[in-house]
């Protein structure tokens, strides 16, 4: 009896050393508040399939003045090349408003990074076919702390540099996603030039592009302008202190990538000055002399029988008789007609009343149809400034 006794305390002792030495395997739940300088997410039943018909967000937060840099270990969800099924979202911030990307199947993103101390991230499934999910690990850094590392952030300093990953030494990586929120001080404008520009071609700039928006957040109705192709857009002046830049490429194709630069203006510039029209001889053919300034300025302009679009202007000056030049950037984009970019041209006259009140400008039009093969075209548009 007592040496039966004796048998099952060893064995009770045994088991417990067991499990003493065996390693805890985390449990994956459906979403949860996560804080604290690291740590891991994982799909709901991790590694198991994840199941059908679910949605689950994991809102992170590190300590204030850091950011979040995400990178996903494994991945493995329903492939599709829209993501339309089964995907995992990854938003900076709370809110879903940033999104970072949308990523599927089981291609691995380069490691992505909010603009704040916070991200979440959503995974939805359908009813159909299901995978292992995702295992994913956050950390804390400081913002632009490894910018070789990973690509993003938050950019407050009067001028600085932003690039694609492995710029200039080889093509940036498929699947990667890139969020720069670029702030100034209130009374400031942001200009954004890219000296280098080479992202995969498509006419419509589906599957690999830049998009700039006015403001901290993605928001169609704010967006200046969606970029791709091997030209470099043009400079790009923010309407306020904020200017927000994407850049996401697909999984298929890659090329060079780019190279930018940001630099905080003053929000007023000097106005260009005309001297009253009764000084000048009623027979003169000279024009009005101006004086020349790097004036910037955003004012509304309605674009006849269309919607209101906006314009911004530079380079006033004096260039031939009975002419003035000078430079507008339209933001003025149709998705189902055409999209417009800007050269140089002659506008108005001598008089102040010709081209202060109505505008004729000549921009460069790409027109992209459906069934048609992609042209250039020289279009005349006429421009009313409301009052």
């Amino acid at each position: 009896m007592w040496r039966i006794c004796g048998v099952l305390v060893s064995w009770a002792l045994l088991l417990l050393h067991v499990r003493a030495q065996t390693p805890h395997r985390q449990t994956f739940t459906c979403g949860g508040n996560i804080t604290g300088e690291s740590g891991v997410i994982g799909s709901q039943g991790y590694p198991g399939v994840y199941p059908p018909n679910t949605k689950c967000v994991w809102r992170v937060t590190v300590p204030e003045g850091k950011v979040v840099v995400l990178s996903f270990r494994f991945l493995d969800l329903e492939s599709d090349n829209l993501c339309r099924y089964d995907y995992v979202d990854v938003y900076s911030g709370h809110a879903n408003g940033q999104r970072l990307g949308r990523f599927c199947g089981t291609f691995r993103p380069g490691a992505l990074v909010s603009t704040n101390n916070k991200m979440l991230v959503q995974m939805v499934s359908d009813a159909n076919t299901a995978g292992s999910g995702f295992l994913a690990m956050y950390s804390a850094a400081n913002p632009n702390e490894r910018g070789d590392q990973y690509c993003g952030g938050r950019l407050m300093k009067p001028s600085g540099t932003f690039k694609t990953p492995n710029w200039p030494e080889k093509d940036y990586p498929a699947g990667v996603s890139c969020s720069w929120h670029i702030v100034a001080p209130k009374n400031q404008i942001i200009e954004v030039k890219f000296e280098k520009f080479d992202v995969e071609r498509d006419n419509y700039c589906r599957y690999d592009y830049v998009a700039i928006f006015n403001g901290g957040e993605i928001n169609d109705a704010k967006r200046i302008g969606k970029y791709c192709g091997d030209s470099p857009p043009a400079p790009v002046f923010s309407e306020g202190n904020q200017l927000f830049i994407q850049f996401l490429s697909d999984l298929s194709l890659t090329a060079d990538g780019f190279i930018g630069h940001y630099k905080f203006r003053p929000k007023k510039f000097p106005s260009t000055t005309v001297p009253p029209t009764t000084t000048a001889p009623p027979t003169t053919t000279r024009p009005i002399p101006l004086k020349y300034s790097a004036a910037l300025c955003q004012q509304k302009c309605k674009l006849k029988g269309t919607p209101e679009s906006h314009y911004c202007s530079s380079n006033f000056g004096k260039r031939s008789p009975l002419q003035l030049i000078l430079t507008f950037l339209l933001i003025y984009e149709d998705p189902h007609t055409h999209k417009c970019k800007v050269r140089w041209d002659h506008v108005g006259g001598g008089q102040q009343s010709k081209w202060k009140q109505v505008l004729i400008v000549h921009i460069l039009c790409m027109f992209f149809f459906q069934h048609a093969i992609f042209g250039l075209l020289v279009c005349v548009s006429v421009f009313q400034k409301i009052p």
